[in-house]
């Protein structure tokens, strides 16, 4: 019993040295930029989003609310899979050269940055516009095939949830089994745009 207390005793001790650490990097400069670029980027979409989503068609409004889903699970994914990729992996590969190896150790070295901005900014922005897509198809629903508003609302927001939660879920475990592999393919795929 005493064994048990003294190793909680040291994991506290641990655990408060590598948060004193961490206070100490908090970067301010971060923390504003990604709200601002959050903003900019909620504010553009959810315009778009609701000037163009109340005139669509009950298939085309389906669609629209899968692909922004699949957006979301895709960028949780890759947030999970940076933070739980190998960072030595990549600098052996960026000492050969390897075509995106050095945006990959960028990204895993800044993976806190790399996971918010894929798991909160881009999959809080495809929530709200595959909501506001399901919002138009529960009111197709409603109007063209007089179904009860109560009952679709529910249904609509619960089939969206699920899809989005179900399909996290699925990720996250894919993510972290093949963590290496989705973080070097979106490093090599960014490499076409931003040399790290």
């Amino acid at each position: 019993m005493k064994k048990r207390e003294n190793e909680f005793k040291s994991l506290v001790e641990e655990t408060k040295k590598k948060e004193k650490i961490k206070k100490e990097k908090v970067n301010v400069k971060w923390i504003i930029t990604i709200i601002v670029v959050s903003f900019i980027i909620s504010f553009c979409l959810s315009f778009i989003a609701n000037s163009t989503i109340p005139n669509l068609s009950l298939l085309l409004g389906i669609i629209i609310t899968l692909v922004f889903i699949m957006i979301g699970i895709l960028f949780d994914i890759i947030g999970v899979a940076v933070t739980s990729a190998e960072e030595a992996v990549f600098h052996s590969m960026n000492s050969r050269k390897v075509k995106g190896a050095n945006v990959a150790v960028k990204f895993k070295k800044n993976a806190d940055k790399v996971s918010s901005f894929c798991c909160d900014v881009i999959g809080d922005i495809c929530g709200v516009i595959s909501g506001a897509a399901g919002t138009t198809i529960a009111a197709i629903l409603i109007t063209k095939y007089n179904f009860n508003i109560l009952l679709v609302g529910l249904l609509v927001t619960a089939i969206i949830s699920s899809l989005t939660i179900g399909g996290k879920a699925i990720g996250k475990s894919f993510a972290i089994n093949k963590s290496d592999i989705i973080l070097y393919e979106f490093a090599k795929f960014i490499s076409n745009f931003y040399k790290g």
